[in-house]
């Protein structure tokens, strides 16, 4: 294939030629992109220079449309490499990855440095007589980035700044690609029936499957079925979670979950010292700009005033949590005797999921795998539409024939109000790829919403990429109902994105929302999984068509509690750590970084970890994702979205002309404002109110 322009296949606008985009071409393009942007840059620079030296008035329409231009090239050219890097991931993809990055990197570095653009940002705050709320909200965004990013620094300091943010990203990429390589490399064959006892079928068709991809053979040469095997195991979530759940052999579930809590802890792939140099650089970066630490940074653009903020939330969360923690450990554990187990038994980690499952059955003869039948990918993704359709009233209309794909399982969806006029599109890439495919699921923007000139707006597009059991044979993807409200999650996000109506692309959709407000959207979408009418929908056998029986249904909400305690701790566990690892840990601090860990452990967990537990070294949220010093966002947002679902109930959720009074009310307020107003205003033009941590503990559980 002929190398071509930058204009035509980093384009920068538009939905991307996946298909055309080879490693080659990718190395090849972004120097010339980097290029292209740095003439503009210069051009754009120029012209802001002599206005300011003429003492001009500067307005809005004279820097921030060209501005964001130059940022969204950037982003989209960019953002389509890292897509690509994460979904159809290869050693060739890879390595032009890690090689352009630096490239980048200095980019968006000196675009956030750059004195001219940064005294155009503060002459327009000052003399723009901006009236427009969003515009001013725009600005002070634009000008704390770039504080952070070391326009104040001196040039000696902003050379030094730059190389440890290259450096920073570097380790980023690394750490992601060890937990990806780590995960993918370890299996374990097994072959005996003893060894897989109690794995349901669909759990055994895939470790089945997965080892006929690899090669392997039963002892007579033929190819591995569900009821003869060999079994592939692997780190996989849909491999390791029903092996932990299911699997009755208590020293192969062991020897699973160490291999998994110790992923990318050693040999080549060994994360440790990666964390350290990370944890090092934030440090070192925070100092420089005049914070004490990198939590000081983070919270600087978050909704939490402060740490000591978010560590009220926390503390509130964890003494509610706690007792109940250590009541659902006992039962646990009496379960396991009840059950055939030693007077003498301890519970370690490899048993919790499994006697967890088996007291899930007892308290509520609920067994999540036999359910997996009523929820196949499309009556799923019919009931979540139809939601859509009854509370934010638009229509879902699937057109993966007009748009271009990255992979065969790759679907495209076109959103229109009930008129028929599209507002927006989004991808959905369903399915669990381990060797290709990073774990996890996300939503990221393809495009943002831009009114680029009266008549002319850009709509929105969204990534919606889920990790979830694959089709196989003659069977639909069967998903379990915690792949159900992961779906529901990453669609809320995809909502933001998709039906906000702000036309500044800075602040539409989930731009400019702060960190911590973020997940409202998404966690508010699980509040509905069970709600009648969508269960009602969505919980249809794919072979008999029969639906879901109401008893199941009940068994399904009374276990949404269950082990809420131990949930709720385990999340806190994990935002704390992160928390005191940014404001606490340095390189002279006597202790590491899991040192620290296990003395959160200590107030944060009913059953210390393992020593071969490891789980910082796979931690990507905070060391190859956004949310460094966030992760307590999680906890700060499910505030908010179970307050704002609590409306909802309050109307009474069979109420369905109340519902879309409401619905309408959430789509104006949370969904359409996106980052133009700070999270409280927003929360507060939908609710009247500030939030509350009430609804929250109730829905866990927890009062």
């Amino acid at each position: 294939m002929t190398s071509m322009q930058p204009i035509e296949l980093l384009k920068g606008e538009g939905l991307p030629d996946y298909d055309k985009i080879t490693p080659n071409q990718i190395n090849e393009n972004i120097p010339k992109l980097i290029k292209d942007l740095n003439a503009r840059l210069n051009k754009l620079e120029e012209r802001l220079d002599q206005k300011l030296l003429n003492k001009h008035s500067l307005s809005w329409e004279e820097v921030m449309p060209q501005l964001y231009e130059i940022g969204e090239k950037l982003r989209w050219s960019w953002g389509v490499v890292s897509h690509l890097n994460a979904v159809c991931n290869s050693s060739e993809l890879r390595e032009v990855h890690s090689k352009q990055q630096p490239k980048i990197v200095r980019f968006i570095n000196q675009l956030a440095q750059n004195e001219v653009i940064y005294k155009a940002l503060l002459n327009l705050k000052k003399h723009g007589n901006m009236k427009d709320e969003t515009q001013i909200r725009i600005i002070e965004t634009e000008l704390i980035t770039m504080k952070n990013k070391g326009i104040g620094l001196e040039v000696d300091e902003k050379t030094l700044f730059n190389l440890r943010s290259e450096r920073l990203a570097e380790l980023s990429t690394t750490f992601s690609n060890n937990v990806l390589d780590a995960t993918k490399n370890w299996s374990l064959l097994l072959r005996n029936h003893s060894e897989v006892e109690g794995l349901p079928e669909r759990a055994l068709e895939t470790l089945a499957l997965a080892a006929k991809e690899a090669g392997d053979k039963t002892e007579e040469g033929n190819d591995p079925t569900a009821s003869t095997g060999p079994w592939k195991v692997g780190l996989d979530l849909p491999r390791y979670i029903p092996l932990q759940t299911y699997a009755k052999n208590r020293l192969i579930r062991e020897k699973v979950y160490r291999a998994f809590v110790s992923r990318a802890s050693d040999g080549k792939l060994n994360n440790k010292k990666i964390i350290e140099e990370i944890l090092d650089l934030r440090n070192k970066q925070a100092r420089q700009l005049g914070y004490k630490n990198w939590c000081e940074i983070s919270l600087a653009t978050k909704m939490a005033d402060n740490e000591e903020a978010v560590e009220t939330l926390l503390e509130e969360l964890r003494s509610a949590a706690m007792p109940h923690a250590e009541k659902e450990l006992s039962q646990l554990r009496e379960c396991a005797k009840r059950n055939g187990e030693n007077e003498d038994f301890e519970l370690s980690p490899w048993d919790i999921s499994f006697w967890a499952e088996v007291l899930r059955n007892e308290k509520y003869d609920l067994d999540q795998e036999k359910l997996r039948p009523w929820f196949p990918l499309d009556q799923v993704l019919n009931g979540l539409f139809n939601l859509c359709k009854r509370l934010f009233e638009i229509e879902i209309e699937e057109a993966s024939n007009t748009a271009p794909l990255w992979h065969k399982d790759v679907r495209f969806f076109n959103v229109k109000n009930l008129d028929g006029q599209k507002i927006a599109s989004f991808y959905l890439d369903p399915f669990s790829r381990p060797a290709t495919k990073r774990g996890g699921a996300w939503m990221d923007e393809c495009l943002c919403r831009n009114q680029k000139e009266k008549d002319t707006i850009v709509l929105p597009v969204a990534y919606l990429v889920c990790n979830q059991t694959p089709p196989i044979a003659d069977k639909p993807s069967l998903m379990s109902f915690e792949e159900v409200e992961t779906l529901f999650h990453e669609f809320g996000h995809g909502l933001q994105h998709m039906l906000t109506t702000i036309n500044y692309p800075q602040a539409a959709g989930i731009n400019n929302v702060e960190w911590d407000a973020v997940e409202l959207a998404s966690q508010f979408m699980e509040n509905w999984c069970l709600e009648d009418q969508t269960i009602s929908e969505i919980a249809i056998h794919w072979k008999t068509k029969e639906s879901l029986a109401e008893s199941e249904i009940k068994k399904l909400r009374l276990s949404r509690t269950f082990n809420s305690g131990l949930a709720t701790l385990r999340q806190i566990h994990f935002a704390l750590t992160d928390l005191k690892l940014h404001s606490q840990w340095n390189k002279e601090t006597k202790i590491s970084p899991d040192e620290l860990r296990r003395e959160i452990a200590k107030t944060t967990t009913v059953l210390p970890p393992i020593p071969e537990d490891q789980f910082l070294c796979a931690f990507s949220h905070i060391f190859a994702g956004g949310y460094a010093a966030g992760y307590y966002s999680y906890k700060w947002a499910e505030v908010l979205s179970s307050d704002a679902f609590a409306a909802f109930e309050e109307a009474g959720l069979s109420n369905q002309d109340e519902i879309r009074r409401i619905g309408k009310r959430y789509r104006d307020s949370i969904l359409s404002l996106g980052g133009s107003r700070s999270p409280n205003q927003v929360f507060k033009k939908f609710r009247g109110r500030l939030p509350s941590t009430k609804a929250l503990i109730r829905h866990s559980g927890l009062d």
